[in-house]
C-alpha cells in the first residue's frame, strides 16, 4: 500500500496542514495509507487523536520520508529557507505535492528535481471545470478576500453598516476593491454583508456582471483595455502606460473611499503599482488600504509586507499568508483540493501518471530529475525540453 505523508509545515506563521483527518477514510478508499507528523493538524485544530480516529497513523518527521508522497502546503519555493532542511531527505521514486511558487521560485524546483524526486505544484492547476475542486489558489484566495474585509473593519474608526439610532445617523463605510478575481469576488461580498457600500474595479469589463450579482457597483475608466484576460482567466500584464493613466483615473475613486482593498496580481510577475503615495493622501484621515498583492511587490506605493505603516493618517497593511489565519477553514478547503488531485493522480493503488491528462501535464513540473514545465524553464533560461512520454 503506497503512504502518503503529511509533514508538519515548517515556514514561519504556516498554520495550516495539508490534509485533514475528513479526507483520510476517502484516501484508504483508493488505497493509500495516510501517515502524519506529530502535531501537524494542531494549531488548525485537528489533533492526533481525531487522525487516528479516521484511520492515520501519527509518526515521528524522519520517519515520514519513507512514503511514497509528500503532502505540504508549502514545500521549497515556497519556503525558501526552513523547507531547505527537507531537501536532503527527498528520493528518486518519492512524488512531492503542495504550493512551490513556480514562477517565483523556479529554480527550488531544480533542486527538488536533482534529488530524484517528482514535484507536482499545485499553483498550476489548469483552470478548467474538471479541476474546479483542485483549484488551491482559488480556494486560499476565497479566504484570503474575506480576512482583508474584517482586517479593514478592525483598522477604520467607523462601523460599515448604516445605523439610524437616537443618537443620529452613522452614514456606511465606502468600500473600493481593486481586482475581481476570486479574492476580490470574496471582498466584494463579506464588505456587502458587514452593511458597507462596494465598488469595485477590474481591468476586464466582463467582470462588471460579477460584481452587480453581489450588490457592488462597477467602476468603468476610460481606458482601453484591449486583451486584458489570457486563456486561463487570469488578467495579463499591460504596459506602463496603461499603468499610469489608470493610476491618474483611480485616485480620484480612491480618495472617495474609507477602505481600499487591492488584489490585482499577475502570476509570476511583479504587481502593479496603482495606487501612489499622493492617492493615498487624497484619502481622509482613518482610512484603510488592504493590500493583497503585496508578495509580488503590492498595488500600493507604501505598502510593506507583513507591515502595518500608517501614512498620511491612513493604515496600509500588506499581509502576505492571510488564509493561515483562519487554519481550521483554509485547511479544510485545501485538503479538499489535494484529495481530489491524489484521486485523480491515483489509479489502483499507484500513482499513475498520465501525461494525457491536463491537470497531471500541467502540475508536474519537475521528473526524473529535469524540470519539465516550459514556463519554468524559461524563466530561468534553460533550454526547451521534448515532451515527455507517458509511463
Amino acid at each position: 500500500m503506497m503512504k502518503v505523508a503529511v509533514l508538519k509545515e515548517t515556514f514561519p506563521t504556516e498554520l495550516r496542514v495539508a490534509l485533514v483527518p475528513a479526507n483520510v477514510p476517502q484516501l484508504a478508499k483508493v488505497g493509500l495509507e495516510v501517515v502524519v507528523e506529530a502535531g501537524a493538524g494542531e494549531a488548525a485544530g485537528f489533533l492526533d487523536a481525531h487522525y487516528v480516529d479516521k484511520g492515520a497513523k501519527i509518526v515521528g518527521r524522519d520517519e515520514l520520508f519513507s512514503a511514497d508522497i509528500i503532502a505540504q502546503v508549502r514545500t521549497l519555493g515556497a519556503n525558501k529557507v526552513a523547507g531547505r532542511d527537507d531537501l536532503a531527505k527527498f528520493r528518486k521514486g518519492q512524488f512531492i505535492i503542495g504550493m512551490c511558487d513556480p514562477l517565483g521560485e523556479p529554480g527550488s524546483a531544480v533542486e527538488i528535481a536533482e534529488t530524484g524526486a517528482s514535484l507536482f505544484g499545485l499553483e498550476l492547476i489548469p483552470r478548467i471545470t474538471r479541476a474546479q475542486s483542485m483549484d488551491v489558489l482559488s480556494s486560499m484566495a476565497t479566504i484570503a478576500g474575506y480576512r482583508a474585509v474584517l482586517l479593514a473593519a478592525i483598522e477604520l474608526p467607523k462601523i460599515f453598516p448604516m445605523l439610524m439610532t437616537a443618537a443620529g445617523t452613522l452614514t456606511p463605510a465606502r468600500v473600493f476593491i481593486v481586482g475581481v478575481g476570486v479574492a476580490g469576488l470574496q471582498a466584494i461580498a463579506t464588505a456587502k454583508r458587514l452593511g458597507g457600500v462596494v465598488r469595485a474595479y477590474d481591468v476586464r469589463p466582463a467582470c462588471r456582471e460579477q460584481v452587480e450579482s453581489l450588490g457592488g457597483k462597477f467602476v468603468e475608466l476610460a481606458l482601453e483595455a484591449g486583451d486584458a484576460q489570457d486563456k486561463g482567466g487570469y488578467a495579463k500584464a499591460m504596459g506602463e502606460e496603461f499603468y499610469r493613466k489608470q493610476r491618474e483615473l483611480m485616485a480620484s475613486v480612491v480618495a472617495e473611499s474609507d477602505v481600499v482593498i487591492t488584489t490585482a496580481a499577475i502570476p509570476g510577475k511583479q504587481s502593479p503599482l496603482l495606487i501612489t503615495a499622493d492617492a493615498v493622501k487624497g484619502m481622509a484621515p482613518g482610512g484603510v488600504i488592504v493590500d493583497l498583492a503585496i508578495e509580488r511587490g503590492g498595488n500600493c506605493e507604501l505598502s510593506q509586507a507583513d507591515t502595518r505603516v500608517v501614512e498620511h493618517g491612513i493604515t496600509i497593511l500588506g499581509p502576505t499568508n492571510l488564509p493561515s489565519e483562519i487554519p481550521n477553514h483554509a485547511s479544510q478547503m485545501y485538503s479538499n483540493n489535494v484529495t481530489k488531485f491524489l484521486l485523480n493522480l491515483v489509479k489502483d493503488g499507484k500513482v499513475a501518471l498520465n501525461l494525457e491528462d491536463e491537470i497531471i501535464r500541467d502540475t508536474l513540473v519537475a521528473h526524473d530529475g529535469q524540470l519539465l514545465n516550459s514556463r519554468m524553464r524559461d524563466i530561468l533560461g534553460m533550454e526547451p525540453l521534448p515532451e515527455p512520454t507517458p509511463e
